[in-house]
């Protein structure tokens, strides 16, 4: 049973991984199967964490062409999200367990209202004449806090601040998500990593499986029907709100 329930993690994770590489909003699936698995609230933050970190990584192959494109302006943006991602784990673990727990339901209720609008905002931004960069800047620090903190749905609202920096080729700015959400997962996973709240077993599982899954979604991501993965995602986000709100 312990085998099949393994085997169960690494599918997700792999799944999990395409769907960070096409339209983002993994943590979707793999919160929610690490709280059913056992784990506290932040134990499965941290573990989802490690298991997520690779799916990005991975993709960015799929993506060189556009990240040669892209040059010396990638480093901005990485840096960052970085030293904000490393902000939102601080706070995390200076609250405490007991503040996250309690934030859950609104964690979930805000990453589904972000991944419903950021459409609506990448149209708005598009074309937008900036005479300063600093909103955008700011906007990508204070979402890189977030990532740090929980991360569910920041793919596509990193999309949205993406396209406002300049970043305006949706492939472009795809090829620059996956590297931006690498650069929260990693710096992140270091602070949690010495916390001692990975559970390993189950991070190693769906690392693995998110690997394989960013690889895969980062060459499937020009030909599958975001549309249609994105209103799963919405349902599914929306479902889990009410869940975890139910579940107080």
């Amino acid at each position: 049973m312990e085998i099949l329930f393994l085997i169960s993690l690494f599918i997700i994770g792999f799944f999990a991984g395409i769907l960070n590489a096409v339209a983002g909003g993994a943590t979707f699936l793999t919160f929610p199967a690490l709280m059913l698995a056992g784990l506290s609230p932040v134990s499965a933050n941290a573990t989802n964490f490690i298991a997520t970190a690779p799916g990005n990584i991975a993709a960015l192959p799929a993506f060189k062409n556009e990240l040669r494109t892209i040059g010396k302006s990638i480093y901005g943006p990485i840096l960052i999200c970085s030293f904000g991602s490393i902000l939102g784990a601080v706070i995390l673990f200076s609250l405490g367990a007991d503040i996250f727990k309690s934030l859950i339901p609104y964690l979930m209720g805000f990453a589904t209202f972000l991944f419903i609008i950021a459409p609506k905002l990448r149209k708005k931004f598009v074309g937008l004449s900036l005479s300063s960069q600093k909103l955008p800047i700011i906007l990508l620090f204070a979402f890189s806090i977030y990532g740090g903190y929980f991360g569910a749905g920041l793919g596509q609202i990193a999309l949205a601040v993406l396209i406002l920096i300049g970043f305006e080729d949706l492939r472009t700015a795809n090829a620059m998500k996956n590297a931006v959400i690498a650069s929260i997962s990693l710096p992140a996973s270091i602070i949690y990593i010495m916390s001692g709240e990975v559970f390993w077993p189950y991070a190693i599982v769906m690392f693995l499986g998110s690997a394989g899954g960013g690889y895969a979604g980062g060459r499937l991501a020009i030909s599958l029907p975001q549309d249609c993965i994105r209103k799963i995602v919405i349902i599914f986000g929306a479902l889990l709100t009410l869940y975890y709100f139910f579940m107080k």
